[in-house]
């Protein structure tokens, strides 16, 4: 929204200062994006006379001046050929900016002659694209600023321009009246009244308009009309053009340039139509779909079943609130014009102009909402507009419909500024600043204004309040604290968990990724999804359009694209949902990580190595240790499909408590995803692993032991397909009192021990509790062991 600062001064009688009318400006909520200011770049230049004038000695074309200036007779060459004896001239000096032609002047020769200085051009000052000569004034003193003289006699040229950003609530600034209304609220100034009187119809409107009922009530619940017979179209006044000029607007007629001036002064839109090129009553209607519509811009239209149209018979002359037709638009030889003023319904207004890839500064106001009790005195103080500057005859108004009922009041509660804003402001103050804005007051009840659709509630009316008394003096204080002492905290046990998780991975050397938690069907179906009820009905593509079964998935799609740029050492991970139903509670937290390439870089010492099943399962115990997961577990072979038998397995707290899955990805998995492999990947489930008892952060004490603890090894001869848990197992069963630890140490296959057989050697930790072991205890212990092993396992300790 551009207005110039003379155009508010119009609707506010003010004596603030520029910069005071912008800070209150941006303060109110109205902020300022930019000002352009005449004054800035004419500031240096001032009046100057030329005494005399003489032909250069070496240049047919230049002419050597004395000139009278404030600083003494200065000796200027020029080339216009206005420079002659006696002028008034605008003087730029050695050392002024000339903004034109972008240069900073100095003393120079010009054909051998030196100039003190430069007599300046319209267009060299900017102030138009006249440059046929110097500028020459009608009056003016020697030494006086341009920019004073052009304040007195041409204000046009030195009125800044403000341009401020209205956000979507507030259509009410879309207009300068507006927002000289809330500067006015702000103390800035006193806003002066818009005084409309009717204007009396000399003749019955020859054209009848209608509203179809199907837009009655909602597109078009009003229409205004009158013609105005005997118009001359010319020109617009120079004022008129120069307001238009200064916001970006090119003036196009008298007529045309009216309902340009009403739109940004009071946000009233306004159209004109030729009359005469009208034959018969104008139709509000909606469109059936296919209507072709030539508008203004010149271009042609084709209009969709539902768009507010203005047709004459079966011709669309108007695009309703959005861009008026070329056929039936005001031209210089228009004599009788037809004046429309309308309310039309913001959402079917932003509908069509987005359809149809039309912006207007009609639309825009329309589609946030304008004045609808405005609408008839709207065409009353644009008729007699027209008559001042066009002349004509006036008809009788026309209405079609009636003006929407937007009447609706709220409690105004002055108590509650303070607990909603934080501001204290005395209720008379609160009153007033109500009154101020529009807003009429009974008793407790605050009528709001028809201006101002954004205030819907109670809540609103103290924003308004709080605004104008400025949301600057808000003064930060520290919110209460609910209980005395160390607050407690707030992530919950599964929030706890997420962090820990992705330190963990991160620590670990992990690369953290987000994904989308759509995947494409075969993907999902790769992993145990895919299924209809996990279908998307509005996918944003054939590649989302099922929700992630797992997070897998995403990381391998994530690996193929780093794969296809030469990345072929990857560590991926990320924590996150995955849904196994289409209810709200199917879904469940995971922390997947992908290996793929080398374990370590190249160097001398031959530390690269392919990464393998048990990076993946020491990674997955390590995340399961971080999040507080039992340490003792079990080791399940069998794992969902898409993992490579006999290279993976489940750490479990028995058959169905799984708490995370390892191994390698089956090759197919892989061929389909892209992925050169092997890959080995982990999935921890986080919420399987049971939540700790105590809620509290303290430790327990520290139980350490000051009694010797004894380690005992032993090596048993299996057959090859015994497992090593077993082992393990069955030795710590032997006493679980004494045995703190038993580790596989060492295997050994073939030799002597023949085919099918194998030596695992354990090493068994025993920390005594109450006394330190006799050596008749220690040997009882690894009796117990032995038997344990052999029964479990069919082996036998080896000789």
């Amino acid at each position: 929204m551009k207005f110039t600062l003379s155009w508010l001064k119009d609707h506010l009688d003010t004596e603030a200062s520029l910069d005071e009318i912008l800070d209150a400006l941006t303060d109110l909520g109205l902020e300022v994006e930019g000002v352009e200011n005449p004054a800035d770049k004419l500031g240096t230049f001032t009046i100057a006379k030329v005494k005399s004038a003489q032909q250069h000695p070496d240049a047919d074309r230049l002419r050597v001046c004395m000139v009278d200036t404030d600083e003494g007779e200065k000796q200027i060459v020029c080339g216009a050929p206005n420079a002659r004896e006696g002028i008034t001239v605008v003087l730029a000096k050695p050392g002024d900016y000339v903004p034109g032609i972008d240069v900073t002047l100095s003393v120079g020769k010009i054909r051998g002659v030196e100039s003190h200085g430069m007599m300046a051009s319209e267009r060299e000052l900017e102030l138009s694209d006249e440059h046929d000569g110097i500028i020459e004034l009608p009056s003016g003193e020697v030494g006086q600023k341009f920019i004073d003289w052009l304040a007195e006699n041409d204000p046009s040229k030195v009125d800044p321009v403000i341009e401020i950003a209205i956000t979507p609530n507030r259509p009410d600034a879309l207009g300068v009246h507006g927002i000289a209304r809330d500067l006015a609220a702000r103390g800035l100034g006193t806003l002066k009244p818009v005084e409309v009187t009717p204007v009396q119809g000399k003749f019955p409107c020859p054209i009848p308009v209608t509203i179809a009922p199907e837009t009655h009530e909602r597109a078009c619940p009003v229409f205004y009309g009158r013609v105005i017979r005997g118009v001359k179209n010319g020109p617009s006044p120079q004022w008129l053009q120069d307001r238009l000029r200064a916001i970006g607007l090119r003036p196009i007629s008298a007529l045309v340039d009216i309902t340009n001036f009403f739109t940004f002064d009071m946000n009233r839109p306004l159209h004109v139509f030729d009359a005469d090129k009208v034959t018969g009553g104008l139709r509000v209607h909606a469109a059936q779909g296919g209507e072709k519509f030539l508008a203004l811009d010149e271009k042609e239209y084709v209009l969709q079943s539902g768009m507010t149209a203005i047709s004459v018979g079966d011709t669309v002359e108007s695009l309703a609130g959005v861009m008026g037709g070329e056929a039936s638009g005001c031209t210089e030889d228009t004599v009788n014009v037809f004046l429309e003023a309308a309310y039309f319904d913001p959402i079917r207004t932003a509908m069509t102009g987005r359809a149809l890839k039309i912006n207007s500064d009609a639309r825009y106001r329309f589609e946030r909402g304008i004045d609808p009790d405005w609408t008839a005195d709207g065409i009353e103080a644009a008729t007699q507009m027209i008559l001042d500057l066009c002349g004509g005859e006036p008809s009788e108004v026309v209405v079609a419909g009636a003006i929407p009922d937007t009447a609706r009041a709220y409690k105004l509660d002055t108590a509650r500024v303070e607990s909603l804003v934080g501001m204290s402001i005395p209720a008379d103050e609160q009153r007033a600043t109500l009154t101020a804005l529009g807003f009429r007051l009974e008793g407790d009840m605050a009528h709001v204004p028809s201006w101002r659709p954004d205030v819907l509630g109670e809540a609103d009316l103290v924003e308004e309040v709080a605004r104008v008394a400025s949301l600057t003096k808000l003064q930060g204080k520290r919110l209460p604290r609910a209980h005395v002492g160390v607050p407690t905290g707030i992530l919950t046990p599964l929030q706890k968990r997420e962090a820990m998780a992705r330190r963990t991975c991160a620590a670990l050397g992990y690369n953290e990724c987000v994904t989308y938690s759509f995947i494409d069907g075969d993907s999902a179906a790769l992993f145990g999804g895919g299924a209809d009820a996990m279908a998307l009905e509005n996918p944003i593509s054939s590649e989302m359009s099922h929700m992630r079964p797992d997070l897998l998935p995403g990381l391998l799609q994530a690996a193929a694209r780093n794969q296809a740029r030469g990345f072929m050492d990857l560590s991926l991970f990320e924590v996150g949902p995955a849904f196994h139903g289409a209810e709200p509670a199917d879904q469940h937290i995971q922390v997947a990580g992908l290996l793929v390439g080398h374990a370590a870089p190249r160097d001398p010492y031959g530390s690269r190595r392919a990464v393998d099943v048990y990076d993946a399962k020491a990674d997955a115990e390590a995340v399961l240790a971080a999040i507080g997961a039992p340490a003792k577990a079990q080791i399940l072979r069998e794992a969902p499909e898409w993992w490579h038998p006999g290279r993976s397995g489940r750490v479990c707290l028995g058959p169905k408590k799984v708490l995370a899955v390892f191994g390698e990805l089956h090759p197919k998995v892989l061929k389909a995803m892209d992925v050169k492999g092997p890959a080995m990947a982990f999935t921890v489930y986080l919420e399987e692993p049971p939540m700790p008892r105590k809620k509290g952060a303290t430790r327990p004490a520290l139980a350490a032991s000051d009694l010797q603890v004894v380690e005992r090894d032993f090596a048993f001869v299996l057959d090859a397909d015994v497992e090593a848990a077993g082992v393990v197992n069955a030795a710590a069963g032997a006493d679980k009192t004494l045995i703190e630890e038993v580790r596989v140490f060492d295997e050994f296959i073939g030799g002597s021990l023949g085919e099918g057989k194998k030596s695992l050697a354990i090493t068994v930790r025993m920390q005594p509790v109450d006394k330190t072991l006799t050596e008749d205890e220690i040997e009882a212990v690894a009796k117990k062991i032995v038997e344990k092993v052999e029964k479990a396992t069919g082996g036998s300790l080896r000789g």
